[in-house]
Parts: structure tokens; C-alpha cells; sequence
């Protein structure tokens, strides 16, 4: 059975395919499109499908939109409420809805041969829960989605047993954990459903004074819900122009408004937990990529295990809606990777660079040339093999450094043209990090945090947060030997079994997909060495 997923309605549309229960491929639009988010969530976008990513799947699996047997759109029109209904400041959510109701005929223009009958609708909530729970490594699990709104709510809590699921509560509109913290967001002055995870790092830098206040307007129920109404933001602290400079009241703020979060969901899982008994917990939706409070999860939660998926915000619901129709018929397996979207041969990579006309090099093991120049200091844009569904670089689509410079955090940001206050991420064998890190353990998809060992902290500087954690990636050798290889010759020259890995982009970018991105990057970026597949291609003799 062939199930292509469709996420479009709000934003991070993406597309995956499922073929006889395995996850074939999975992409977000920006990377095809280079807008960031694939666009903004307004209603007058609605109408906009990932028609790049579809097409991409479908090439990558061989197969014609006529080949399908379902198209999963992930959301259902039939379920939704006037915006006014929910609670919701939003006069043209109507059009909104008329747009996800003519998605089948759009789909069918977008995909030629495609047959409209063959759209099904899938509620917003049960995309996500199917994007983790039954492609995760337990088939028997708790399930937990929060994010900013689908149809009519904002929350699901439910139970999988041998991958089908039982729904055992949602939280409805207009109270939202992903709302509260997008307003937060757009307080302080950065971009709403975009900048969320600065206000998480900001947060760092804060004491949660506020806490007691915001308590009033968000907290959990006895009832597996929560409240979480909107918060007179001003009242508290006065709003930060967009682009303006941040001062204490600010990270406090966040601070305050994260410590809220972390509690309601906390609430949350333990009610889910009480009531199911699993000891395994599958997180989707947007706020799941709060790291933070995943590792609270993990330690507070009464849950052995808590896995998140990578692509846990909307672009996540495409492979959760086909995921949903597809194991109707078909047994699903487990989520092999989160490198699911483009990759090239070599053979296609050299032409890229033959085309391009820029002095490039082949050495016998491209691992040792990047660690090279990393124990010397250089910044590395690291290009290999497929590239990563979510929004982490999990060293296919990175830039690397050396953590044991603390002005490499700077310098990264500098380069990327970020906020200072934003932390980058140590990747380290999935072998040593114990050694280094308490906390997950493993953890692949850089979704957690860890606290840094006491005699670490000095070791490498350039990865530890202000609050001496450390979002981290585990490096699994048999599944990255390449990348293992790298961290290992690092070692060698620096004694340091950590490599600085952040996201292959400069600010407002998407990440980088193909090889022109990775080319264009290299180009207006201070990067030092561009190891793309096998090749390398130095600053000093590609701009001399």
C-alpha cells in the first residue's frame, strides 16, 4: 500500500510516503521552496500545498500520483468549529476551512493522475499521535501531543497497545500551551510560530519571578487537561520592539513562562501516566520540541522511556497521517531515521562541482580532512547523505567546530547571524557520553537537554548553556560510521570526543538541501572547509 502525507493548512508544510508499512521519505517544502517555514500560518496561505516535497517523494519511491492508493491530508474540515465557536480572535478562519475542504480537488491539479477520491481527511491530533506512537520503537505506548491548535483543540492524551490507538482525552480550544507560548514569543519581540525556541534559550538567563502570577492563567487540571488562557503580557513586562535589545525583565519573563510549561505538562504526562501504566512515552507537536521540559519528562515523569519525534511540530503530521491510513491494512515498522529527505551520488556531487567551476579536492578519507581542520580551529559545513526530516542537523546538513574554544559560540552565531544568547550543540559517541553528559541516554535526534559533567564544563565551553546543560546528539557508529570517524580523528588531534554541530544555514534561512544551497552557504559565509560527500573544498583556494 502507497500512503503519501500531506501537511498543509497552517505551516511547515510537508510531505512523506509510506509504502507496505516503511517510511520510504519524508521532506519539508522549505528545503525545495528556501522559504523559511514553507510560508506563514494565515489563511489566505492555506491554499499553499508542498507540491515540491510530494513530487520528491514520489520520484524517490518510483512511483506516479496514479500509483497511489491514499493521499492523507492531516486535517479534517468536517471537524472543525467557527473560529469565534473556539475562542479564537481570527475573522478569516472561515477561509481557512473553505481551503482545507477543496483539498482534494487542489491536490489532484497539484499531482496530475491523482484521483480526489482518494484524499482522506485526518484529524489534526491524530496525525501527530501517529507520527510518534506507531512508528516509534514501542508499540505499546502512552501518547502525548500539545501543540497550538488543530480542528477544535490543542491537546490529545491517548494509549497505543500493539500500534492502534485509544484516545483517552484532548484539551479544546482556546485553551493552548502552544498559543500561550507563541504570544510569549511574539512579546518579546521575535517572530510567532518561528522564534519559540529563542524564548527557550532565553529563558536560561532568567529567574522565573513571574511564575506566581502566571500560574492564575496556566496550570494543569485533575483531569489530564489544562487551563491555559491568554496572559496580559504588558502588565508584567512591557513588550520588546522586534529587533530591539533584551534586558533581565525579559529573560525572566521567558524564564517564568517556561517553568509554567514545564509544570503543566509535567501535570500532564503524570496523569497519563497514572492512567495508562506504560512505561513508554510518545511525544509529538510543537511543543515537544521544548527540550527542556523533555528532559523533565524523562526525569519526573514516572515514564522509563520518552521518545519524540524529530519532526515533531506540524511538518511531523505528514508522516503521521500516512502513518494512520496506512496502518489500517498495513504492519507499520519503526521510524528508521530522520534522514528521509534528498541525498545525491557522488557522481552527482561532482557535477554540481564541475559545474560550478570552484577548485575541489577527493582525499582517501573525507573524515580526517574535517577533523583536521577542525582541531585547527576551522568552522566545517558538513553535506552528507540524505538530509534531515525536522528542524536539527543531525550531521548531515551541520556546521562543526571546535568546542573547546569558548568564542566559537559567538563566532558560530556571528556566522549564522543569531542572537547571542543562542547556545550550539555538542554531538559525541553514542560510547563516551556518559562520561560527559547526564541525562537521555541516547539520544539521536537532539531532543533533550543534559547537564555537563563538572569537569567537562572547562573542556568544552563552546556547547555548555548558561545553565550548564548541553543539548546534545549521540552518534550511533554503526549507523554514522562516517560521522564517527570524524568525532574519533578530532579526538585524536584535541583529546576532545566532542564536536560543535549547529545547523547547516545562516539566520532566517532554511536549512541547507541541496548541493547549490551548500555551495551558496559556502559562499557567503566565513566557512573554512565545505566537505560535501567525498570532496572538500577549501576557502583559501576556492576565493583566492
Amino acid at each position: 500500500m502507497h500512503v503519501l502525507g500531506i501537511n498543509a493548512l497552517f505551516h511547515d508544510p510537508a510531505a512523506a510516503l509510506i509504502t507496505d508499512g516503511t517510511v520510504v521519505a519524508a521532506a519539508e517544502e522549505e528545503r525545495f521552496s528556501r522559504r523559511k517555514h514553507g510560508k506563514r500560518p494565515l489563511p489566505f496561505s492555506a491554499w499553499e500545498l508542498p507540491e515540491q516535497s510530494a513530487r520528491w517523494c514520489l520520484r524517490q519511491a518510483g512511483l506516479t500520483p496514479s500509483d497511489l492508493d491514499a493521499v492523507a491530508y492531516s486535517y479534517d474540515p468536517g471537524l472543525a468549529r467557527p473560529a469565534e465557536r473556539l475562542g479564537l480572535d481570527d475573522p478569516w478562519d472561515h477561509l481557512r476551512q473553505q481551503y482545507a475542504r477543496e483539498a482534494p480537488g487542489f491536490l489532484a491539479e497539484a499531482l496530475p493522475g491523482l484521483d480526489p477520491a482518494k484524499v482522506r481527511f485526518v484529524p489534526h491530533h491524530i496525525a501527530h499521535a501517529a507520527s510518534a506512537g506507531p512508528v516509534s520503537p514501542y508499540p505499546d505506548c502512552a501518547v502525548l501531543v500539545l501543540d497550538g491548535r488543530g480542528e477544535c483543540g490543542s491537546h490529545l492524551a491517548g494509549r497505543y497497545v500493539n500500534r492502534e490507538l485509544t484516545v483517552l482525552t484532548a484539551q479544546q480550544l482556546p485553551d493552548s500551551l502552544g498559543l500561550f507560548y507563541e504570544d510569549l514569543t511574539q512579546h518579546l519581540g521575535f517572530l510567532r510560530s518561528s522564534d519559540e525556541f529563542k524564548v527557550m534559550a532565553l529563558a536560561s538567563y532568567g529567574t522565573p519571578r513571574f511564575a506566581e502570577r502566571l500560574r492564575a492563567h496556566v496550570h494543569a487540571d485533575d483531569r489530564g487537561g489544562f487551563t491555559a488562557r491568554p496572559v496580559p503580557w504588558a502588565e508584567l513586562v512591557p513588550p520588546r520592539p522586534a529587533g530591539g535589545a533584551w534586558n533581565q525583565d525579559h529573560a525572566d519573563l521567558a524564564a517564568s513562562a517556561q517553568l509554567c510549561l514545564e509544570e503543566t505538562v509535567l501535570a500532564l504526562a503524570r496523569w497519563l501516566r497514572a492512567r495508562t501504566g506504560e512505561d513508554a512515552l510518545a511525544l509529538a507537536g510543537g511543543v515537544a520540541l521544548n527540550c527542556v521540559a523533555n528532559t523533565r519528562l524523562w526525569r519526573e515523569s514516572g515514564f522509563a522511556h520518552v521518545w519524540v519525534q524529530p519532526a515533531a511540530g506540524d511538518a511531523g503530521t505528514a508522516l503521521g497521517a500516512a502513518a494512520h491510513v496506512a496502518g489500517e491494512k498495513d504492519t507499520l515498522e519503526p521510524m528508521p531515521t530522520a534522514a528521509l529527505g534528498r541525498g545525491w551520488s557522488d557522481a552527482e556531487l561532482r557535477a554540481w562541482l564541475e559545474r560550478a567551476a570552484v577548485p575541489y579536492e577527493e582525499p582517501a578519507d573525507v573524515a580526517e580532512t574535517a577533523a583536521e581542520a577542525l582541531a585547527a580551529d576551522g568552522i566545517v559545513a558538513w553535506f552528507q547523505g540524505r538530509s534531515e526530516y525536522g528542524p536539527r542537523a543531525l550531521g548531515h546538513r551541520s556546521l562543526l567546530a571546535h568546542p573547546g574554544r569558548a568564542a566559537n559560540l559567538e563566532r558560530l552565531n556571528a556566522v549564522k547571524g543569531r542572537e547571542e544568547f543562542r547556545p550550539v550543540a555538542p554531538m559525541v559517541l553514542a560510547e563516551r557520553a556518559a562520561e560527559i553528559f547526564d541525562g537521555p541516554l541516547p539520544s539521536p535526534h537532539m531532543l533533550f537537554v543534559h547537564d555537563v559533567a563538572a569537569d567537562w564544563k572547562a573542556r568544552i565551553p563552546a556547547v555548555v548553556h548558561v545553565d550548564g546543560t548541553a543539548r546534545i546528539q549521540t552518534v550511533d557508529r554503526a549507523r554514522e560510521p562516517l560521522v564517527a570517524r570524524m568525532i574519533e580523528g578530532f579526538e585524536r588531534r584535541t583529546g576532545l570526543p566532542v564536536v560543535v554541530n549547529t545547523s547547516l544555514n545562516t539566520a532566517g534561512r532554511p536549512m541547507v538541501d541541496d548541493p547549490r544551497d551548500a555551495l551558496e552557504c559556502f559562499g557567503s559565509a566565513p566557512v573554512d572547509l565545505l566537505v560535501l560527500g567525498p570532496f572538500a573544498i577549501r576557502r583559501g583556494k576556492a576565493f583566492a
